[in-house]
């Protein structure tokens, strides 16, 4: 994720009622600037959406420089995005910008994980041994404040944002974890509303996030881990956070394949993972199919075209395959979860994934709002793309509040009552 340094500071809400100070104009005509010079030079074609891009330059800068208002110059931005008639580029408000953790890296050190149902923020795992669950923190419990930022007032402006938008839950899920951050041996004061509906204070104290502290490029440090074990007795089970840190996940994950040749079946768990490095889905892949030149898809960027060619390994699991995900599966997850999918070789269990299959960035634009732009399209194997589409499940299996406070999985439960139903039939899939 880049960044721009914010120039200027200035008030929002007296921006957004009142005419512009000379300055506050000249930073929305460099954000003009920068946003259209971006587009011209990062985007997939040469002409973005066929579009001469210096006359839509030239039509819209006067309407830029003619902008009295925060809003009035927003509008002239997202009007030049509109032309594009593509998802993944968009600008955000420069306090709605702050309240998605857009700079965050989507780490938490309170040892839960968490997802936006409907309006209710609810506590999905907790990490054992950490402070949430020496609290007495619990799958199913509601977070209702962190700190004192009332998490209905967070979400109802992030919901006007992103309503109807396929972003909504994995925007959702990183503000969320962004405001349960901070400092390893920080604390943080977090209500819940417990599993007797009532409400209940718990002082958190933050430690290391689980995992390998990796780096990858210009990528913040992150940490990357993986669970694998055996569900149901007989079926193999992986998860992990981030394709990242290949070299220690690859050898995890075959591992795992490997010593479960005679599984019942196999899951793999991409709830929450907003993806990575795209060739290991590619390799991943290859322990399921045995057929060479098989594709999960083809990324089409400014200069160069990437085929994603599963790479089929000496000896593959044969039996049915179960991938779950969610609307916070993105990018890496997505081409995987969907390649295998057209391919039929893996049934989808969970809820539909961000489609958000595409190099998407964040910059903070000179007057302080976000800019959000793709870098590359995407196609997958059945000829459709996932971007704004996503990954539709084969099962749909909604997370509520009263399944996590009983102990259950809907998605993980499901995709297990199918492998045991598909016990003995060699490749079995989505069919």
């Amino acid at each position: 994720m880049r960044t721009l340094r914010l120039i200027g500071i200035f008030c929002l809400a007296c921006a957004e009622a009142f005419s512009l100070t000379p300055r506050e104009r000249q930073l929305n005509i460099d954000s003009f600037e920068y946003v259209w010079k971006t587009i011209r030079d990062k985007h997939w074609q040469a002409k973005p959406a066929g579009l001469d891009w210096q006359a839509v330059h030239n039509e819209l800068r006067p309407k830029i420089e003619k902008a009295e208002t925060m809003d009035a110059a927003r509008e002239v931005l997202r009007e030049m995005l509109g032309r594009l008639h593509e998802s993944h580029f968009g600008i955000v408000p420069a306090d709605i910008y702050t309240d998605t953790g857009a700079n965050s890296h989507g780490e938490s050190g309170s040892g839960m994980d968490v997802r936006v149902v409907g309006v209710q923020t609810l506590v999905t795992t907790v990490e054992k041994g950490s402070s949430a669950d020496a609290q007495g923190v619990r799958p199913g419990w509601q977070i209702l404040k962190i700190g004192d930022a009332e998490l209905a007032q967070v979400l109802a402006k992030l919901d006007e944002m992103y309503k109807g938008s396929t972003l909504r839950d994995v925007t959702l899920q990183r503000a969320i974890l962004a405001k349960l951050g901070g400092d390893v041996g920080s604390k943080i004061t977090v209500d819940f509303l417990d599993g007797n509906n009532q409400r209940v204070t718990k002082t958190l104290t933050l430690a290391e996030p689980k995992g390998v502290l990796t780096r990858f490029g210009y990528l913040w440090p992150m940490h990357v881990w993986m669970d694998t074990r055996r569900v149901d007795g007989n079926i193999g089970y992986v998860a992990f956070n981030l394709f990242l840190d290949p070299a220690r996940l690859m050898g995890a994950f075959a591992d795992a394949v490997q010593s479960c040749a005679q599984c019942a079946g196999f899951v793999i768990d991409l709830r929450g993972n907003p993806g990575g490095i795209g060739a290991m889905a590619m390799g991943m892949a290859g322990w399921f199919i045995d057929k060479p030149n098989e594709l999960l898809g083809t990324m089409y960027m400014r200069d160069t075209t990437l085929k994603f060619t599963v790479n089929p390994r000496p000896s593959t699991f044969p039996g049915p395959v179960a991938i779950l995900v969610d609307g916070a599966s993105a990018s890496t997850s997505e081409i995987l979860a969907g390649g295998m999918k057209d391919l039929g070789r893996a049934r989808i269990f969970g809820t539909r994934t961000a489609a958000a299959a595409l190099p998407s960035l964040f910059d903070l634009l000179p007057n302080g709002d976000g800019f959000q732009y793709a870098v590359a399209n995407y196609i997958s194997q059945g000829g459709k793309p996932l971007e704004g589409i996503g990954v539709t499940p084969d099962v749909e299996t909604p997370l509520t509040r009263e399944a996590l406070l009983a102990g259950k999985d809907p998605a993980l439960d499901a995709a297990v009552s199918w492998i045991n139903s598909a016990k003995g039939v060699p490749g079995a899939s989505a069919k």
